[in-house]
């Protein structure tokens, strides 16, 4: 039933937007079945699937590799009190600083190409997979710790069994986050020195008046963002099985 009332508000606001066209807007505002074609052409013709492809290749190591740290050091200052202590007063005075300020240094120190761009993303998702792990860490029930601990267990032990496990649903609501930040950071850092990827195609399309092409590269986005959420969702009932039983 949701379901349905989703695609039915969807359908609902691609309507209005085709009446509106109808009605009379300017040319550079498309329609969405004029979208809809230019975006069939475009993946037909071949001309999309490379900067298709050059975008996933910035997006997916960034967004893995700042999410594995953040998770790692996350969980790790969660439990260990000195390591937190060092740690997180750095990384909660950087956390409001805008990432994409950091990527005229990153191609000062790594270069112009894609290192630079892989690592401003992996900036950016490094925080909010930290600090949703570290909350996840500290709100294990300190109940279960006990538990775990009069009854012979180690902590290497209960920080698997125990730690984990009560972080996890949180850890997934930090690599959510992630997940969109790196599309957001990805679209920036392409707008900047790239000659490929979506970002790159939109500055193109915008400078040559090809709007076709920018509203393309647009709903391209939209859609990868969209694909990979509900991918990381399946992940998450997966994994998570026995709360959704619990729930």
């Amino acid at each position: 039933m949701e379901r349905l009332a989703r695609i039915a508000v969807l359908l609902a606001l691609v309507g209005l937007w085709q009446l509106l066209w109808l009605s009379g807007l300017p040319d550079f505002v498309l329609s969405p079945v004029e979208v809809a074609r230019e975006f069939a052409a475009a993946l037909l013709s071949g001309e999309l699937l490379p900067h298709i492809g050059a975008s996933l290749a910035r997006s997916l190591p960034g967004f893995a590799l700042g999410s594995a740290l953040g998770i790692g050091l996350g969980l790790g200052a969660g439990v260990a009190r000195g390591f937190d202590e060092m740690l997180s007063p750095v990384i909660f005075v950087t956390y409001p600083v805008p990432k994409i300020v950091m990527l005229p240094l990153f191609m000062l120190w790594f270069g112009i190409g894609d290192a630079s761009k892989v690592l401003v993303i992996a900036l950016a998702c490094f925080y909010p997979t930290f600090i949703n792990a570290y909350y996840g860490a500290r709100s294990t029930p300190t109940l279960l710790v006990w538990s775990g601990l009069n009854m012979g267990a180690r902590p290497r032990r209960i920080f698997w069994k125990v730690v984990i496990p009560s972080a996890l649903p949180l850890v997934f609501a930090g690599l959510r986050v992630s997940l969109a930040l790196s599309f957001i950071l990805l679209f920036s850092a392409e707008m900047i020195n790239a000659r490929s990827g979506l970002g790159f195609l939109i500055r193109q399309s915008e400078a040559s008046l090809r709007f076709d092409l920018m509203y393309v590269s647009i709903v391209t986005i939209a859609i990868l963002g969209y694909a990979s959420d509900r991918l990381l969702a399946a992940a998450r009932k997966r994994v998570l099985a026995w709360q959704e039983a619990a729930a």
